[in-house]
């Protein structure tokens, strides 16, 4: 098991290990244990290996290395590095070298962090299970024949199985909360625009954000401080500074809890029920005042997510057609232009996304936009108002992350069940709010050890109370130190 990324760094930094040594040992440690799990779909061991020695001779002149000084952090393969394959789970992408950095990585590497390799994904982010990857499924570490949640499966599984202190997500929907809570993992969505979205390949540009994966808190709070940020390349990035998140593991004063009603519901496994009533009785017994809340639109939540994701993503990867960008079938004689765009596309693309592509067209098309799209948008105005009103009652919302733990592989055929999974996530996305998933409890299924997690949601910029309280739950339980192994 690798150490936490505030450990790692500060060994560092104090001359008790070097990041080569731990860089080697990350290293070693996915060779043996990646197997199963098939969480990594690239390990660049030679780039890491220039940075780990770069952090090493800094330390060694007496140099500042940053606050992540040689700590080895996975990142999600929809997110570019310079001259390192990206290929978002997609064979439409097989073989991409970005020209440019992410400003997420890029933050990482000055803070002294070293990147490991990417991380499978579902397709271009678009999937609840991490099994529409080009390059093939992951399995949960707890049970590999069970799913990690998606679409940040991979750095989910590499997290929780102890293969890296940390890795980066992305999240449109619920794509690091939900995983990070089938793996037992801690896992980050800041609020839209406090992490810039320069170089993360776009799903539904409107939704989608970038966050940390991590064992506990303080390690989420310590990345959320280096990629947090305005961005002058990223128009929707929020043009404030940051405060100290680390910092603000140490406030105290009352706090005000909602529950919502609609998050407890008879289709919740009684795992997910009992871990949502311990972290309830855990924050009352630390002082804080719990209320029901409704959040009515719940259920208006899903359809709302799937009609401007799918619209997004139909806008966004149209650009994707063999000829700009993208894997091109051969030209077959007498082919037209138009049926070497309809192959290179029904090649590379596989059949989620191009569901959702169609999908995505058809809210969009003349006739129906008003229906859809249109309606669409306005049920977002409705939740992101019922939000902004709920927390004016209280300062987080405290719920279950997901209604179940991890599914087997395969058990989930028919896409519309498959959408449900992210009934509680999908929210904050729509809102634009920060929200977490934390190891909430373990239940036993099928004489397996599986996770369950809660989740808390904070307003906009809310994230200082957010981590706060995450900690506080984290910190008064042993659920986040239980490993796969343990």
């Amino acid at each position: 098991m690798s150490q936490g990324v505030l450990e790692t760094a500060t060994a560092i930094r104090e001359g008790n290990q070097s990041a080569m040594d731990a860089l080697e040992a990350c290293l070693s440690r996915i060779e043996s244990g990646d197997t199963a799990t098939r969480s990594f779909q690239h390990v660049q061991a030679d780039a890491a290996r220039a940075e780990a020695r770069a952090v090493d001779d800094a330390i060694a002149a007496g140099r500042d290395v940053g606050p992540l000084a040689g700590v080895p952090i996975a990142i999600k393969d929809n997110i570019v590095m310079t001259g390192r394959e990206t290929n978002c789970g997609s064979r439409i992408l097989e073989g991409y070298h970005s020209p440019f950095e992410s400003t997420a990585t890029d933050r990482l590497r000055s803070a002294g962090a070293v990147l490991v390799g990417t991380t499978r994904c579902d397709e271009f982010a678009m999937g609840s299970s991490t099994e529409h990857c080009s390059s093939g499924s992951v399995g949960n570490p707890w049970d590999t024949d069970r799913v990690p949640g998606g679409s940040s499966g991979g750095s989910a599984a590499a997290v929780a199985a102890g293969l890296v202190p940390a890795a980066l997500g992305s999240d449109t929907g619920g794509s690091i909360r939900q995983p990070a809570c089938l793996c037992g993992v801690t896992g980050l969505k800041p609020s839209y625009g406090r992490v810039s979205r320069w170089g993360l390949v776009a799903f539904g540009s409107s939704l989608d954000c970038i966050g940390p994966l991590t064992r506990d808190v303080p390690d989420a709070a310590a990345l959320l401080n280096v990629i947090a940020g305005p961005d002058r390349r990223d128009s929707t990035s929020v043009d404030t500074e940051p405060p100290d998140y680390l910092a603000a593991l140490e406030d105290t004063g009352p706090l005000v809890v909602g529950i919502p009603r609609q998050h407890r519901h008879k289709g919740n496994h009684p795992a997910v029920e009992a871990a949502v009533d311990e972290a309830r009785a855990t924050l009352e017994a630390q002082g804080a005042t719990t209320v029901e809340v409704d959040l009515a639109m719940t259920d208006h939540g899903i359809a709302t997510y799937y009609v401007v994701a799918t619209a997004e993503a139909s806008s966004n990867l149209a650009r994707f057609d063999g000829i700009r960008y993208g894997r091109r079938a051969s030209m077959n004689p007498g082919e037209t232009l138009e049926d070497l765009y309809a192959r290179s596309r029904g090649e590379g693309f596989g059949p989620e996304v191009r569901r959702r592509i169609m999908l995505g067209t058809y809210v969009l098309s003349a006739g129906y936009y008003d229906a859809y799209y249109k309606k669409a948008l306005q049920a977002r105005r409705v939740i992101h108002e019922e939000y902004k009103s709920v927390f004016e009652k209280c300062d987080v919302l405290l719920g279950p992350t997901t209604a179940e733990p991890a599914f087997r592989m395969g058990s989930i055929a028919d896409p519309l069940t498959m959408y449900l999974c992210d009934r509680y996530t999908v929210g904050a996305n729509i809102a634009g709010i920060p929200a977490i998933s934390i190891p909430g409890g373990h239940t036993e299924v099928d004489g397996v050890t599986l996770p369950v997690g809660v989740q808390l949601q904070a307003p906009f910029l809310g994230e200082p109370t957010l981590l706060r309280v995450a900690n506080q739950l984290q910190q008064a339980s042993e659920h986040h130190r239980k490993t796969p192994a343990a």
